[in-house]
């Protein structure tokens, strides 16, 4: 699948300032930018060139229009009336009213007629033709003003993730022919070998060449404890080498990075919108219409009622009621507060496709974890061997560790942990994997089974144990259809599962437990933590069928697994979470939610973060909508002026923006 997103190829940012407004269904502008490009092909943000060039258009208007008040009731001027003061007032609103009637203009053509730029326009040249100069270039440049902040709160929110996340040089230390050379790391090809001392940012993804060395991975992970990788492991964009020079040789080109998948990532998030964020569009578009519509009813009724009815005291009303009626307060915070949301997950290593993933967490209420890899390491290690005298011990073994080998479960890497290398003479033959089971396959002429003790009922294998009296994990062996033995395994439970249960149950979440494991380890681990279910022995069908049960309660069903190997558990639940999601592109991909570092304790952040972002959202809506209930009521009344209107437009989106950008600054559990 092929993703748009608003970086160009070498990562820039587009740019995000005033002029050329990109609309909502609201008509109403979610972001604002502009676009310029210099003689190297990329795009460039105004932002580049600091606030200042946003604001110097308010600035001068503001300047005028003090000028122009101050002769108006201060220092009268004989020169400073008729036409000369209409001109004057004109040009002071012409430097920050042009661009909106364009945009309003814009807007029509693009089939969106009632726009917050029509309401500002309409209400603003009629003030204008009511004689209210002052009133009129008030409103228009508070209201650009405004329009700046917007620009300014969205950029740094983009900029604010970005910066977190972008961490690789533009440049790298190339090796060649024993020497070394600096290149742009975007020419860097697959195959190249980079070289990277201490304290330097790994610029694309590669494999270790050198024996070991330590990095910094929280640009990826949220987590600054070092993490040491060994020769032949893959190291990550974004890494920090700590102490030591280290090689590495490229792998991925420089746009298909892990961290390049993580940018995109978070930027088209934002195009998943969250059920709030849907009502508050579709209310807009019926909104604005409706009150544009009150608005002339406002002007013109009246006449029909009022005894002494004066054409531009009403028309001075309606146009009050326009101003106060722009839904911008809603449109611009709200989608600003899930971006800020998404921001503040993505600096905690949490990876939210979507601000509707975000509503989601905020309403979960059960939440079903896998065990092996999500609450213990899935670092398996072989306990204790337990084969029957008729069965060499030894040659069993090899047996096992060489068809262990067309496996990647965690159990096949402790087999070979423990046997040691695999011996390559050994053939084999017809080997199959059998999902929930185990494996099956021809080992030396001899038929192998190896897997859980439901393989060997599968078989119709009898043993002479009860599998329910060995308390961990157990790798039954059958060779010529005849019980060998077993094999048991243990694995550790991670260092914050114990802490990541009680933040859950704290935030009144509860909490279910699904494995494949045998069940008498899966309720010993769910007793160590406190789980309130668990249960073992299941295949993945059998986790399909309790999740299904579980939403058949009309729960809000989090699920939180590999993402791959659990998919269809995933694909049915309200959200899903994958552990571990640093390492695999397929992760990425099927999960609605990515903890990129295995920590478990980032569920209950992700929940909180998704709490607290509504919770900002609706005090959002919650302002706007009172603040310019109780104004609308006032200027349709006659006691509100055009001042008032401005507070409840302008003011109570600068307020709202202000409380959805304190979002980026969300620290989960004082953590």
């Amino acid at each position: 699948m092929e993703h748009k997103h608003t970086y160009s190829a070498e990562g820039k940012q587009l740019c995000c300032t005033q002029t050329d407004k990109v609309y909502t269904n609201a008509g109403a502008a979610a972001l604002v930018r502009e676009k310029h490009t210099n003689n190297d092909g990329h795009d460039h943000s105004a932002m580049e060139n600091g606030p200042l060039r946003m604001f110097l258009p308010p600035i001068i208007s503001l300047l005028l229009l003090l000028t122009a008040i101050t002769f108006d009731n201060w220092l009268p001027q004989d020169w400073f009336k008729g036409l000369f003061r209409f001109a004057w007032y004109i040009t002071a609103y012409g430097i920050v009213g042009l661009t909106v009637i364009i945009d309003a203009v814009k807007s029509i053509t693009n089939g969106e007629l009632f726009s917050e730029f029509l309401l500002m326009s309409i209400a603003t040249i009629g003030a204008f033709f009511i004689g209210e100069y002052p009133e009129a270039v008030a409103v228009m440049l508070f209201y650009s003003v405004g329009e700046v902040f917007q620009t300014l709160a969205v950029s740094r929110a983009k900029t604010n993730i970005k910066a977190l996340l972008d961490q690789r040089p533009d440049e790298v230390t190339l090796v060649r022919d024993n020497k070394a050379s600096t290149i742009k790391a975007a020419d860097a090809r697959i195959g190249d070998i980079i070289l990277l001392k201490p304290g330097e940012k790994l610029g694309l993804d590669g494999e270790l060449l050198t024996e070991n060395a330590s990095f910094n991975t929280a640009a990826l992970t949220g987590e600054s404890t070092p993490d040491t990788k060994n020769k032949g492991e893959t190291v990550l964009a974004g890494m920090i080498n700590l102490n030591t020079v280290a090689r590495v040789q490229v792998t991925t080109a420089y746009s298909d990075s892990k961290l390049s998948k993580i940018l995109e990532l978070v930027q088209n998030a934002a195009a998943q919108k969250a059920p709030t964020e849907l009502f508050i569009r579709k209310f807009a578009k019926i909104y604005t219409p409706i009150v544009v519509f009150l608005a002339i009813g406002i002007c013109l009724l009246p006449y029909f009622f009022v005894h002494h009815y004066i054409f531009n005291d009403w028309l001075y009303r309606a146009l009050i009621f326009l101003v106060i009626s722009c839904p911008c307060a809603l449109v611009i915070s709200i989608p600003l507060g899930y971006f800020g949301g998404i921001g503040a997950a993505s600096r905690n290593g949490i990876l939210i496709k979507g601000s509707n993933f975000l509503d989601t967490m905020a309403a979960t209420q059960q939440v079903v974890m896998d065990k092996t890899g999500t609450l213990t390491e899935g670092v398996f290690t072989v306990e204790e061997v337990v084969f029957h005298p008729a069965f060499d011990k030894q040659q069993t073994l090899k047996l096992v560790n060489a068809l262990e080998s067309q496996s990647t479960h965690p159990v096949a890497t402790a087999i070979h942990s423990y046997v040691g290398k695999i011996d390559t003479t050994i053939q084999l033959e017809n080997v199959a994997e059998i999902a929930g089971h185990g494996l099956k396959g021809t080992v030396n002429g001899k038929e192998l089974l190896v897997g859980n003790f439901k393989l060997l009922d599968k078989f119709g294998i009898g043993y002479d144990i009860d599998p329910g009296s060995i308390v961990y994990t157990s790798i039954a062996v059958a060779v010529e259809g005849g019980f060998a033995g077993y094999i048991t395994i243990a694995d550790r439970i991670k260092e914050d599962a114990r802490k990541t249960i009680e933040q859950l149950h704290a935030l009144n979440v509860k909490l279910t437990m699904l494995s494949g494991d045998k069940s008498t380890v899966v309720k010993y681990v769910a007793s160590q933590l406190g789980i309130d279910q668990a249960y073992g022995d299941l295949l993945p069908e059998d986790k399909v069928n309790k999740v299904k049960q579980l939403k058949a309660q009309n729960e809000i069903v989090a699920f939180v697994g590999d993402g791959v190997n659990d998919a269809p558990v995933v694909a049915l639940s309200d959200v899903g979470i994958a552990m571990g999601g640093l390492g695999s592109d397929a992760t990425i991909e099927t999960a609605d939610i990515v903890i990129q570092d295995d920590k478990p304790s980032k569920i209950p952040i992700a929940i909180s973060i998704g709490k607290r972002t509504k919770k900002i959202v609706w005090q959002n809506i919650t302002l706007a909508f009172v603040v310019k209930g109780i104004v609308l009521l006032l200027g349709a009344g006659g006691l509100a002026t055009m001042w008032e209107a401005v507070f409840a437009d302008v003011g109570v989106a600068l307020i709202a923006i202000l409380n959805a950008v304190r979002i980026q600054r969300i620290t989960p559990f004082n953590e």
